[in-house]
């Protein structure tokens, strides 16, 4: 199916100025011929200047709603960050303190191994249990309770 050019130009005349400027040299040789199609654009034209004339203002229960929902969207964010910032810092105070910590916990370990009489295995594996076992605790005590969060940051359904 071919199409009309008259069609063609009503399409172009409706997209305004948003195209090439072969297109806009073809469309001013079609409205310098065609009679109909210029009293289109001179028409489009005229609604497009008289919808700019018209104020607009919102009403403002609307500028009301929008600056809660900014507000609290803005909130939001800054909470975040602000956990972010936390979760950082704790990460950084953990791995601190595991740096300086496991090369001492590690002599002592070893130094109640032989004072026990144990094999190396033995206190190797009671060093590894006592750094995993808490993590371990932790994390199922929470599982259990219901209190790990979602992907989209709410509580899951089993809590409620």
């Amino acid at each position: 199916m071919t199409r009309d050019t008259h069609d063609e130009a009503r399409e172009l005349i409706a997209w305004g100025e948003a195209f090439s400027d072969a297109q806009q040299a073809w469309l001013r040789a079609h409205l310098d011929e065609c009679e109909a199609c210029r009293h289109y654009a001179e028409a489009a034209s005229g609604v497009v200047r008289s919808l700019r004339s018209l104020p607009l203002a919102a009403d403002s229960r609307l500028v009301r709603a929008t600056q809660i929902r900014v507000r609290f969207h803005a909130s939001r964010l800054r909470e975040t960050r602000e956990r972010l910032w936390l979760v950082g810092m704790a990460c950084l105070g953990v791995g601190l303190s595991a740096t300086l910590t496991v090369p001492l916990l590690w002599r002592l370990f070893a130094w109640m191994g032989e004072w026990a009489g144990v094999s190396t295995l033995v206190w190797k594996a009671g060093f590894i249990f006592f750094f995993i076992a808490p993590a371990l605790v932790v994390g199922v005590s929470l599982l259990a309770r219901g209190t790990h969060l979602t992907n989209n940051g709410e509580r899951s359904r089993q809590e409620r």
